[in-house]
């Protein structure tokens, strides 16, 4: 009944994968490519949960 009150793991895992690519941008920006690609790995990883959640719903 109060479905919409619920929170959705993909809106969740969305904006972390966002927040992710936005700071190895800024860190590739500022020229510390270490982070950069820590940071990828990480949104990665987090693609892949938003990946299988799909497969889930699908």
């Amino acid at each position: 009944m109060l479905g919409f009150l619920k929170s959705d793991p993909k809106k969740k895992l969305q904006k972390a994968y966002e927040d992710k690519l936005a700071k190895a941008l800024h860190a590739q920006r500022n020229g510390d490519l270490r982070t950069h690609g820590t940071l990828m790995e990480e949104a990665e990883k987090i693609y892949e949960e938003i990946q299988q959640l799909e497969k889930q719903a699908g």
